[in-house]
């Protein structure tokens, strides 16, 4: 495989701004028919935007926070499905930069800039909580490690050329592995059957024994020894998602609004677009929208910050910044996506017009994690100075 190298932010935007367009048209019907997107993904790989966080000393763009939160918005515009795909692919990138080797960087930075993609093999359903991970990585008289288990809600492991593992070691510590999608024991599991992000194939992966060598595990729990980004980077992400939504919603509701809608006969306009009890309402969902894009800008602008100068401190604003971000931006997806049918009347509900898929990806996709605790650490932080815990969801 090869693929284009990004040389910088601008650039990155651009590309994304182009994908977005690309992916647009086809995204109502992979929906409908539930065809996985991996023409789409292939592209996306090729144009180089997989390794825009590639450090620069490795030959990538090494784009900030604000660049990557606002490529994940433009997909998400276009195909909120073909741009979860990936939220996991960056959040592992991550990893690697923070707790790899050398050796390990020189390695996997070179795979992402020949277009390779990271999936993740992260949740299990069946444990006490979020946190309960039952994965084993036992190791071999040789060094090397045997992974054991089953992961669920595996977003990009059916499209990935590795498949980052989260697994704990005989002294119940994170550690993550890195397996080759043709890994002897590796079984992905295409079950997903979700209402909304229909495409993401976010299904079952089974780990049966699976060979690990040595240079291929990473200690995650380093990560969560001193202050951390790993939470904060990936639910930037995926606010990102539901700001997308929400704006992509927005658009084709007023698209719908101007060229199918018929205007209410009290209203006595011509058109549905001059109806004024029409226009408020956009107003209102516009400032929801716009609250949501300001939000997820002074989020990234935190992470980014918080990157230049690391610290318990900056640590803790950017994570509270970026809780901020998520809570509004999950309001935003729901209310926008639900309200597409309020504004756009009875004709929007045409099964065949496929309008519900806003809504079906907001509700699905704002379930990631819980808003009410976002909005608990958000409280003690600004109420009591607490800063939020490091747990990597945050």
């Amino acid at each position: 495989m090869s693929a284009h190298v990004i040389a910088d932010d601008a650039e990155a935007l651009a590309v994304a701004a182009s994908l977005a367009a690309e992916f647009r048209p086809g995204a109502s019907a992979r929906d409908a028919g539930r065809r996985l997107p991996r023409a789409e993904l292939d592209r996306m790989s090729a144009s180089g935007l997989l390794a825009v966080t590639v450090p620069a000393d490795h030959g990538g763009a090494d784009v900030g926070a604000r660049t990557l939160a606002e490529i994940f918005r433009l997909l998400a515009t276009a195909d909120a499905s073909l741009a979860q795909i990936p939220q996991s692919h960056f959040a592992y990138v991550n990893v690697m930069r923070r707790q790899g080797t050398p050796e390990q960087r020189e390695f996997f930075f070179a795979e992402l800039l020949a277009g390779r993609r990271f999936g993740n093999a992260q949740s299990e359903a069946g444990t006490r909580h979020v946190q309960d991970i039952r994965t084993r990585l036992e190791p071999r008289p040789d060094g090397s490690y045997v992974l054991t288990g089953v992961k669920h809600y595996s977003t990009g492991a059916l499209f990935a050329d590795w498949i980052p593992v989260l697994a704990r070691t005989g002294d119940d510590r994170l550690h993550v592995a890195y397996v080759p999608s043709g890994a002897p024991g590796l079984t992905v599991v295409d079950d997903w059957d979700g209402l909304g992000q229909r495409t993401t194939a976010s299904g079952t992966v089974r780990l049966d024994g699976v060979p690990v060598p040595a240079d291929r595990v990473l200690p995650h729990h380093l990560t969560f020894e001193g202050p951390q980004l790993h939470g904060a980077l990936a639910q930037l992400l995926h606010a990102a998602i539901d700001t997308g939504i929400a704006a992509g919603a927005l658009a084709e509701a007023a698209e719908f609004v101007r060229t199918k809608s018929r205007p209410w006969f009290e209203s006595g306009v011509e058109t549905a677009a001059e109806d004024p009890l029409l226009i408020q309402r956009f107003g209102e969902l516009a400032l929801c929208t716009k609250a949501a894009e300001a939000l997820l800008s002074e989020a990234a602008r935190s992470v980014d910050a918080a990157r230049a100068d690391l610290s318990d401190d900056t640590a803790a604003e950017a994570s509270v910044a970026v809780a901020a971000a998520k809570v509004q931006a999950a309001r935003a997806a729901v209310e926008v996506s639900s309200a597409l049918f309020e504004v756009s009347g009875t004709r929007s509900a045409a099964d065949s017009l496929n309008l519900h898929r806003h809504w079906r990806d907001a509700r699905t996709h704002t379930l990631h994690d819980p808003a009410r605790w976002k909005i608990q650490h958000i409280g003690r932080f600004v109420l009591n100075g607490t800063r939020p815990p490091r747990h990597g969801l945050l």
